[in-house]
């Protein structure tokens, strides 16, 4: 059974950090691509940082140099630190899974297969 839990999320004030974590469980961690990504109400669901089982990241433009994707395959725990926060960056915030994605579409997200059920990340 496969299990993507994330903790970390909360409220900040505008140019805080917080530290998002996802807790795995279930398959084989270090032979997925991992993510993060985000959704306000009404817009769909973007990709903002991947990691690959090289550690090889990719960002989205609108988190770049703010927010570092890590992982820790000895925990099978995937992490996203955030800094910087801005109000643009209020959202529900997922980790998710993949066992191949598409080298040109790797923060797409129907390439995803599991997903967590979410942390708010709440900035003002």
């Amino acid at each position: 059974h496969v299990q993507l839990v994330e903790s970390g999320g909360g409220s900040v004030e505008a140019g805080g950090s917080l530290r998002l974590s996802c807790a795995v469980s279930g398959y084989t961690y270090s032979r997925y691509c991992m993510g993060w990504f985000r959704q306000t109400p009404g817009k769909e669901r973007e990709g903002i940082a991947v990691i690959d089982s090289d550690d090889i990241a990719t960002y989205a433009n609108s988190v770049l140099g703010r927010f570092t994707i890590s992982q820790n395959t000895a925990k099978n725990t995937l992490y996203l630190q955030m800094n910087s926060l801005e109000p643009e960056d209020t959202a529900m915030y997922y980790c998710a899974a993949a066992r191949t994605v598409y080298a040109g579409d790797v923060l797409g997200k129907n390439q995803y297969e599991y997903w967590g059920q979410g942390t708010q990340v709440t900035v003002s």
